[in-house]
């Protein structure tokens, strides 16, 4: 712990399992990897046996490009691979979620508990006239009932669409249009800093617009006062808790649709991502199980995503279920009622194994190293991140001050689309480099390409791709199979493009760059935005820093960065070009700023994500594009003013 921050992230500097983690580890060596790649279909086979099935598959997986089928002829029910064979087990009794409301009150739900509040809600939504295949939307704040209403839909049949509970009304109507939701179930209000979000206001307003929802169930959490419509919406405690707390679950065919989640669109309208059972439930609880190195008997883990976006599906719900481990979820933001809330739950709980953010990491950075240190996190064995590339200097303090510097970090890749973890440690039989998501996982397969689609040399930089199928993929976009082909097929022949820029060292390590629309051509050199970020985090002013590409008449583009800088920290001219002789001497001269903005925050969605595009309209003096989706929407506008004011300083 006492080591300096320079000396952990010296060039070379690994990170080996320590002897103690080995000792546990479920993976010390590269068994599951030989399998994996000696015989990939076999190998995913033996994964998809670890469930419940009522009837085995007879083909393992059917790939006609660019479309795969998996486990074809294999019934399951997902809710019962999630509950009913752990109660049938004995392990009723055991903790599924310890709940942690914003305000301070708590729940505790034990698999028995969801297992009968799963089955009063599909009875519920079955009294209503929902049936197996029909679309229900979801739009909850992040309460229990959340990932009950998700199962209850899965034990009938139905396909769930989760709508995060940040999004506009806007947002809520197109995508319940979309899918042709024939229900609803959503709160009267969410807890988030203290105040009431009225959700049922928003939705009240979507609804207005949406003729095929007929029914909308509605959880009291906030007591806010609401509008109810006769006929169509319905008190959960009404009509969930008359119903019966058993219920019949239906057998689902391994390709039957589990869910429908919206990602944007570079068009503006979202896209409907489709999720399958079997091949989805194999693959996040795969990953679940070995990436955090999961014993369920001991374990408490905690991911912070919101169910709202696909970590929560698979990391929160599906995987976590799926190998009966005891989860926390927690309500509200890490800042209320103090910076220290996400320290205080772990050591209120005991959380053994953390998934959270690069983002919320950067921030925890900034409001600095005694909140951790006000608390025990000593039951901590393993800490992971998520969302978006971490830089190594963000990856170190993680390791040191939440770690403290005994808990290996799983910096993993993954998207809406692959439905799980891509690329990954495997904690036990991984040695780690800061910054690194190291390896793809056994199974998969992936490869970096140049422009043509030619596979780069070691080392060497380019377009993550993916080789073959994966039993979580997406099987396409809802009503649009065409905007499927071209999205994610029709860049490199035969490869599904991840959108995201890679490299890999000399080692064969992978790095990830960021979306390739993050990519910035300057004086014809692809610089990638997260390289120039870690560059600027990595000096000891800045807590947080967000760069852009902006048109130049002499380069094509110029970097434009904006920086956070830590607290106590004075921005001034010096500083301006220490940080951008730091880029130049960790980079190249090429990737030097052409101009630094501080700021005191950044343009970020509610679920974290920098939302570069606007930072684009700002230092291009363009008008401003949506900021509906925003954590605080007034910040970019703020940001524009500062930005022409200051007159940032460059050369």
């Amino acid at each position: 712990m006492a080591e300096a921050l320079e000396g952990l992230l010296e060039e070379g500097r690994l990170f080996p399992p320590s002897e103690a983690f080995k000792k546990q580890s479920l993976c010390i060596s590269t068994h599951l990897y030989n399998h994996g790649d000696g015989d990939w279909q076999g190998f995913w086979a033996t994964q998809a046996l670890e469930l419940n099935w009522y009837d085995e598959w007879h083909t393992i997986v059917d790939w006609e490009l660019p479309f795969a089928q998996w486990f074809i002829g294999g019934k399951l029910n997902v809710s019962v691979n999630c509950l009913d064979r752990h109660v049938d087990a004995g392990l009723g009794d055991r903790v599924a979620f310890h709940w942690e409301g914003e305000p301070g009150d708590t729940r505790t739900l034990t698999y028995a508990d969801m297992l009968e509040e799963v089955s009063r809600c599909a009875n519920a939504l079955r009294e209503l006239g929902v049936k197996k295949g029909d679309r229900v939307a979801i739009y909850m704040g992040m309460v229990p009932e959340l990932p009950i209403a998700m199962l209850a839909c899965t034990r009938i049949g139905a396909a769930h669409s989760v709508v995060f509970g940040g999004f506009t009304s806007q947002s809520l109507r197109d995508r319940i249009n979309d899918a042709e939701a024939v229900a609803l179930v959503t709160c009267d209000g969410a807890w988030r800093r203290g105040s009431v979000i009225d959700l049922k206001t928003i939705a009240d307003e979507a609804l207005a617009e949406c003729p095929s929802v007929q029914h909308s169930i509605v959880l009291r959490r906030t007591d806010n006062a609401v509008t109810m419509q006769d006929g169509r919406d319905h008190w959960w405690h009404d009509v969930v808790g008359r119903q019966s707390t058993t219920c019949e679950p239906e057998r689902m065919d391994s390709e039957d649709l589990l869910f429908i989640l919206y990602t944007s669109g570079t068009t503006g309208k979202p896209k409907g991502i489709m999720h399958t059972t079997g091949g989805y439930l194999t693959q996040v609880a795969f990953t679940h199980k070995y990436v955090f190195d999961l014993h369920p008997d001991t374990d408490v883990y905690w991911c912070t995503a919101d169910c709202g976006w696909v970590t929560g599906h698979s990391y929160i719900v599906y995987g976590p279920l799926a190998n009966a481990a005891t989860s926390v979820i927690y309500e509200g933001t890490p800042d209320h009622p103090g910076k220290d809330r996400f320290w205080a739950t772990i050591a209120k709980y005991g959380v053994t194994k953390f998934y959270t953010a690069p983002t919320a990491i950067r921030t925890f950075m900034k409001w600095g190293d005694d909140l951790p240190a006000q608390h025990d996190l000593s039951s901590l064995q393993l800490i992971g991140t998520v969302g978006e590339p971490i830089n190594p200097e963000a990856w170190v303090w993680y390791w040191q001050h939440i770690g403290g510097g005994r808990c290996p970090v799983v910096d993993t890749w993954w998207q809406t689309e692959t439905g799980a973890i891509m690329i990954s440690a495997l904690p036990g039989a991984t040695t780690l480099k800061p910054g690194s998501a190291t390896f793809p996982l056994p199974g998969i397969e992936a490869e970096i390409v140049d422009d043509a689609g030619v596979p780069v040399g070691t080392p060497g930089g380019g377009y993550l791709t993916l080789t073959r199928p994966w039993p979580s993929m997406l099987r396409g976009i809802w009503g649009d199979p065409q905007r499927y082909r071209d999205t994610y097929w029709s860049t490199y022949d035969g490869k599904y493009f991840a959108g995201d820029g890679a490299k890999r060292d000399a080692d064969g390590y992978f790095w990830l760059l960021g979306r390739v629309d993050d990519i910035m051509l300057v004086s014809g050199h692809n610089i990638s935005t997260t390289e120039v970020e870690s560059a600027l985090v990595d000096h000891h002013s800045v807590a947080e820093a967000a760069v852009v590409g902006k048109a130049d008449d002499t380069t094509g583009q110029a970097i434009a960065a904006f920086v956070i800088l830590r607290g106590g920290i004075e921005a001034n001219d010096a500083l301006v070009e220490e940080l951008r002789n730091r880029v130049a001497k960790l980079i190249g001269p090429i990737a030097k700023p052409k101009s630094i903005l501080f700021t005191d925050d950044l343009p970020k969605t509610r679920s974290g994500k920098i939302m570069r595009r606007l930072l684009r309209n700002v230092a291009e003096d363009q008008q401003l594009g949506d900021t509906t989706t925003l954590a605080d929407p007034n910040i970019v506008a703020s940001i524009k003013s500062r930005y022409l004011e200051s007159a940032p300083s460059e050369d």
